[in-house]
């Protein structure tokens, strides 16, 4: 059971399965001899790293619609290890993506009553989006919506999908900004579009009215946002909503490994994620608070809510956002959806879980905004 290794007169080896563990004395020993359970504590892996078996994960049923399973249950994306060497190769990416949102949004439109208009708000290129029908206590309130897309993906039209949905759903006025984004607009470039829109916004709205929200880049942008209103002494909205935010881009947090390729949507910040921020950040540091804001003073933030899934390569960037935002004493929800990958609460709009998702923004909205 024990063999004697290279170790001193009181350290023993105990050989157990496929790993070798260090015994560092006699009493260790004697306890283990006996049969008796050490705590965990005693035992010291080595450089703290947990190896886990190789296993299979089967989509999860309970709880979870036919719709969602099917999300749940699709193969990774064949572009998540892509890795485009310029701007060229970007370009190329972007393109091919926004091209296939954007097939899809006229019958969104349409499904949800909601009707697009492009706009330019502090020389931003912008979309107002607004339901057929804005129930009484919702008419002098706005929703400010930033996309998502790891800084380079969702372009111009193809930036609207997630504002439609809330519209739809909420029956909300939203103002989608089109923010500029690499590879020829790096950071801050995005933020700066934002904050124009937003400084115009609040000179016309009042800002106990207007609620900003958006999906993991979005997410990230609407806790950048606050922290940069904060600086410049700017009116902060009355409520926001991060879905899923990006609001670490150092590969800092638990589940960017527990769930490494388990997400079927970002599946590993070592494929293209990785590279769009380090492209955005354009050499600045990753844990700037504008480009990681969970580094930021999240004190005095607007009532937020949070939301994530079980298999989210983000959960774990949600979660401390949370925690910070509670330790800051901040009114803060956290939702998370089972077995949903990255941002899937918002993936079919036919699911229950995007119904689900949206109805729960717009109650909390309904809390927080000035009628």
């Amino acid at each position: 059971m024990y063999a004697a290794g290279q170790c001193s007169p009181d350290e023993f080896v105990l050989n157990r399965g496929k790993r070798p563990m260090r015994i560092t004395s006699k009493l260790h020993l004697a306890v283990l001899a006996a049969g008796l359970a050490m705590p965990t504590a005693a035992f010291t892996l080595e450089a703290s790293i947990r190896e886990v078996p190789a296993k299979e994960i089967a989509v999860p049923t309970a709880d979870v619609s036919p719709q969602e399973q099917a999300l749940i249950g699709a193969p990774l994306p064949p572009f998540w290890n892509d890795h485009p060497n310029d701007a060229a190769a970007w370009k190329a990416l972007i393109k091919t993506r926004a091209d296939q949102i954007i097939k899809t949004l006229p019958n969104m439109r349409e499904k949800f009553g909601v009707k697009s208009e492009q706009v330019t708000i502090a020389d931003v290129n912008c979309y107002i989006l607004t339901p057929d029908n804005i129930p009484e206590q919702n008419r002098n309130r706005l929703l400010v919506h930033v996309h998502g897309g790891g800084y380079v993906f969702s372009p111009g039209e193809a930036a609207t999908r997630e504002g439609i949905l809330m519209a739809g759903f909420g029956r909300f006025k939203v103002i989608s900004i089109d923010y500029r984004m690499p590879p020829d607009f790096p950071y801050p470039a995005a933020m700066d579009d934002a904050m124009a829109v937003w400084k115009e916004l609040v000179k016309t709205n009042d800002p106990k009215k207007i609620a900003i929200f958006g999906t993991s880049t979005g997410g990230g942008m609407t806790l950048a946002m606050v922290l940069r209103a904060k600086t410049e002494g700017l009116p902060l909205p009355a409520a926001i909503a991060p879905g899923t935010p990006w609001s670490d881009m150092t590969k800092t947090g638990d589940t960017f490994f527990t769930n490494e390729k388990v997400d079927n949507i970002l599946v590993s910040n070592d494929g293209w994620l990785g590279d769009a921020a380090k492209l955005y950040a354009n050499g600045h540091d990753l844990r700037d608070p504008q480009l990681s804001p969970v580094y930021g003073d999240l004190s005095g933030f607007p009532p937020t809510i949070l939301t994530s899934g079980t298999r989210d390569l983000f959960l774990s960037n949600t979660v401390r956002v949370h925690r910070k935002l509670r330790q800051a004493g901040v009114v803060a929800d956290l939702h998370v959806f089972e077995g949903q990958s990255h941002a899937q609460y918002a993936g079919d709009p036919n699911a229950p879980e995007t119904k689900e998702h949206f109805s729960e923004l717009t109650t909390f909205f309904d809390k927080y905004l000035a009628k």
